[in-house]
């Protein structure tokens, strides 16, 4: 027997679902007997529904959900394939009866006939599914928004949840972290929680910040919040949009200096500490970090360097001498911020006391030099400052002015 004519009865054999087990049988002369197996109906597309299929194709397994895999896996939503389609209405829709319709209409026995084609129908089922397909982030308003977009750390999260009879009136909590820490465990292995810092207040000075951990997003949110506003602490702002004096705080490796700014400066310093400003009521302000950028330190460092403040009147009686400041706003006008008690002893000291270094704490700012610019020396910038020489005493004179007005 031929080779050809061997292929060809192979080939049929698999087109009928033949499968032929004694291959010796093709090179005799004798009748060729296929034997016929049995087919297997089911399988694992018929077996499951389809949203376990999907959930197979899409999700993780429980192993990798310990891992922490697959975390922006829920995201995505799979196409629902069945949306908008009935029985016997496809692309040839045809009627059949006892599936889509009577079998007995009145006196008439419906018989199985196509339907007209309809391009609208099918053209409203495509762009349904590919609107299931397509995920969407949810818009927020701008005001909303965190330090970064939709994610959690800098938005707010509303006032912490009343106790009892007493509400937290005029009260906003903002997000400092959200994070996911795992914790070993002996019979479930790595076990993942969220950890949330908050930070609540009233913007007049009243504020608190708590660290919670939970199973869930929602949970550690709500916990921190209701913790944040079982931990107040009171805090004396100076004009009620300041702090009372510059100041040096540590916490772990992280330092913050802290420095006393003029009405209308802003906040300019890390972007936690302008979170943790705005919800005390702090308006004016400059902060610079040393070291470490750690969240939860520079929250506990600046919170015990608000707590460690001390007032004019405080730093005049424990230094014995007057607290004055010159404001560079007003023509260098002198104010008196605080005087001793007159029931303190009076000491004679001569030595200069530097404001600054008494309240940071004999602790200076680390600060680089500043770099000459390269047109430094050269002949049109020394043309600009013979120029410039004319005005050179104009604060004095106008200072001058504004004494001679009231002779």
């Amino acid at each position: 027997m031929s080779q050809t004519l061997i292929r060809r009865l192979v080939n049929q054999a698999y087109s009928r679902n033949i499968f032929i087990y004694n291959q010796s049988l093709l090179s005799s002369n004798e009748q060729i007997l296929p034997s016929y197996i049995g087919l297997r109906n089911t399988s694992f597309f018929n077996k499951l529904p389809a949203e376990d299929i999907w959930r197979g194709v899409t999700a993780v397994s429980n192993a990798g959900k310990k891992r922490g895999r697959g975390k922006g896996s829920g995201k995505k939503v799979a196409k629902d394939l069945n949306k908008g389609q009935s029985i016997g209405f496809g692309k040839c829709g045809r009627i059949w009866p006892g599936l889509n319709s009577p079998i007995i209409r009145g006196n008439e026995l419906i018989s199985q006939q196509k339907l007209n084609e309809n391009l609208d129908r099918e053209n409203g089922i495509l762009k349904l599914r590919d609107s299931m397909g397509s995920f969407k982030l949810m818009k927020l308003n701008p005001i909303d928004r965190g330090w970064s977009g939709s994610k959690m750390p800098g938005r707010s999260i509303g006032p912490p949840d009343p106790v009892g009879d007493e509400e937290f009136v005029s009260f906003d909590t903002r997000v400092l972290e959200n994070k996911i820490v795992f914790i070993m465990k002996g019979n479930m292995g790595r076990k993942r929680r969220y950890s949330v810092l908050s930070v609540t207040g009233n913007g007049n000075g009243l504020a608190g910040f708590a660290t919670a951990k939970a199973p869930e997003v929602r949970t550690a949110l709500r916990k921190s919040k209701n913790r944040a506003g079982q931990k107040l602490i009171n805090i004396s702002l100076c004009e009620n949009r300041t702090i009372f004096h510059d100041f040096r705080t540590d916490f772990g490796k992280t330092k913050i200096f802290c420095f006393q700014k003029p009405d209308g400066y802003g906040l300019v310093c890390h972007r936690a500490i302008q979170t943790i400003c705005k919800v005390i009521g702090i308006k004016d302000l400059y902060a610079k970090i040393e070291g470490s950028t750690n969240i939860q330190n520079i929250a506990k460092a600046f919170f015990i360097g608000l707590m460690t403040q001390r007032s004019y009147q405080h730093i005049a009686n424990e230094t014995n001498s007057n607290i004055v400041q010159q404001q560079n706003t007003r023509n260098r006008f002198i104010d008196v911020k605080g005087m001793p008690c007159l029931n303190s002893t009076p000491t004679h000291n001569t030595q200069e006391i530097d404001y600054m270094h008494f309240t940071l704490g004999n602790q200076i700012v680390l600060q680089r030099k500043a770099t000459v610019p390269f047109y430094v020396n050269s002949k049109g910038h020394d043309l600009h400052q013979f120029k410039k020489e004319r005005f050179r005493n104009q604060v004095n004179v106008r200072l001058h002015k504004l004494v001679t007005v009231y002779d």
